[in-house]
């Protein structure tokens, strides 16, 4: 073994740099105190430990030197920073002009549906009854539509004769009402009228109309298509049980009302139709203050034919009947013409004045008391009115010249005086005719 060369003074030998780059070479392969680093790019990189001794130049830039920007990771995942909530726009208003033009327009169509609504319900009558009563109608033949539904708008039969005719036109049917005799009923609907006319009347059918108070000889006269003698079969005792004993014939009993029949029946069936209608009707009725006056159901009977004759208008039956009332109490006459009338069956004209002196206890302005029977057939509407009088002190009544129909009502004589003498004016004025208004 040769010695090697002279160690160099003051340095290391060969033998020993030799060791220490080896040393290095270990150190930079496995460090023994490095910590591993995994960057966010997947790619791994050692760090130094702090004994480590650093054998080369580090490839991390100086804390004081901001990476460039290949330098930095690869895979930044940054979080997105919330962006501010937008503020609220304010609501855009229409111009003043154009909201109005608006709420009148919506005011316009609420107003058109509205009417449309009504039109189409008064047309149609979804909710409409079946009517009551009767009522005798007689179509003429060659009658149009109009002229139909003038004469039902008339009788009461239907409401509007314009919607009547509308509805039979909408139905098709104008061309299918058939003229004839017809029992219809008040306040019909359109829609059950005009089926009614398109079937046309009842076959070999009679009908016949007992209008309200006529007496047993005017309704004698009105009977057609019947048989046999109606004032024949009308002279019998009344019904019992009513306080008419002493009368000899059904006069008040022959109840009002339109009846149908077969063609060329008795006049007996009539009048077991009447009395049948009477029985039903007048149980219907209060006689509480009638009794309290002593008075049978045949006195009330009476005055009602009397107040059926004396007025036609339905607010005024109970005033008369108080004005009968009053003069009954006090026991003055009645002073009723129309009991005269029936007397001598005079029913229009002037009475003379023998009629109106006649000692016939029917004449009421020199008997006082009820006169002997009724002196027609009375409505239910007058029978209830005698029934039940209106509470008054009237003791007279007069026609009403201003108001044709009407009376005027008076309590003492010396008024009674001056309303029949404005009467009387009224009258002079218009030729002796019955005035037409003030």
């Amino acid at each position: 073994m040769s010695p090697g060369p002279p160690p160099v003074p003051g340095g290391r030998s060969e033998e020993e740099r030799e060791a220490a780059r080896l040393e290095r070479e270990r150190r930079r392969k496995t460090p023994s105190q490095g910590e591993q680093q995994v960057d966010k790019g997947g790619s791994k990189r050692w760090r130094k430990g702090r004994e480590a001794e650093p054998a080369y130049e580090s490839v991390a830039p100086p804390a004081s030197v901001p990476p460039r920007p290949a330098e930095q990771p690869t895979m930044v995942r940054t979080v997105p920073r919330p962006e501010p909530p937008l503020a609220a726009e304010p609501p855009v208003r229409a111009p003043r002009g154009r909201s109005r033009r608006g709420r009148v327009l919506l005011g316009i169509l609420a107003v058109l549906l509205l009417a449309l609504l009504w039109f189409l319900n008064a047309l149609f009558q979804p909710f409409h009854g079946d009517g009551s009563g009767r009522v005798a109608v007689n179509i003429p033949r060659s009658s149009g539509v109009g002229d139909i539904a003038d004469l039902l708008e008339k009788r009461d039969v239907v409401s509007s004769s314009f919607f009547f005719s509308a509805r039979a036109t909408i139905a098709g049917k104008r061309a299918d009402l058939k003229p004839g005799s017809y029992v219809l009923k008040h306040d019909m609907s359109y829609g059950d009228v005009i089926d009614l006319l398109s079937k046309g009347p009842p076959a070999n059918t009679v009908t016949v109309t007992i209008p309200e108070g006529r007496s047993r000889r005017e309704i004698a006269k009105s009977l057609g298509g019947l048989t046999g003698n109606y004032l024949a079969a009308t002279k019998k005792k009344p019904p019992k049980g009513y306080g008419a004993g002493s009368a000899t014939d059904l006069e008040g009993f022959l109840f009002p009302a339109t009846y149908q029949l077969r063609r060329g029946a008795n006049v007996s069936q009539l009048v077991a139709k009447q009395l049948r209608a009477f029985r039903q009707r007048f149980s219907e009725v209060s006689l509480v203050k009638a009794r309290h006056k002593n008075l049978t159901p045949y006195d009330v009977l009476i005055i009602a034919s009397m107040v059926e004759r004396e007025t036609a208008a339905a607010r005024e039956r109970p005033l008369i009947a108080s004005v009968i009332y009053n003069r009954l109490r006090a026991g003055t006459p009645l002073g009723i013409d129309a009991t005269t009338r029936f007397q001598f069956n005079k029913w229009s004209g002037a009475l003379t004045r023998s009629e109106l002196a006649s000692p016939s206890p029917y004449n009421t302005r020199i008997h006082t008391g009820l006169p002997p029977g009724p002196i027609g057939n009375p409505g239910i509407a007058s029978i209830e009115a005698a029934a039940s009088p209106a509470a008054s002190k009237y003791m007279f009544y007069v026609s009403n010249p201003c108001k044709p129909g009407t009376h005027t009502f008076t309590r003492t004589l010396a008024e009674f005086n001056a309303a029949a003498a404005r009467y009387d004016a009224a009258r002079q004025k218009a030729g002796g005719n019955a005035p037409k208004g003030c």
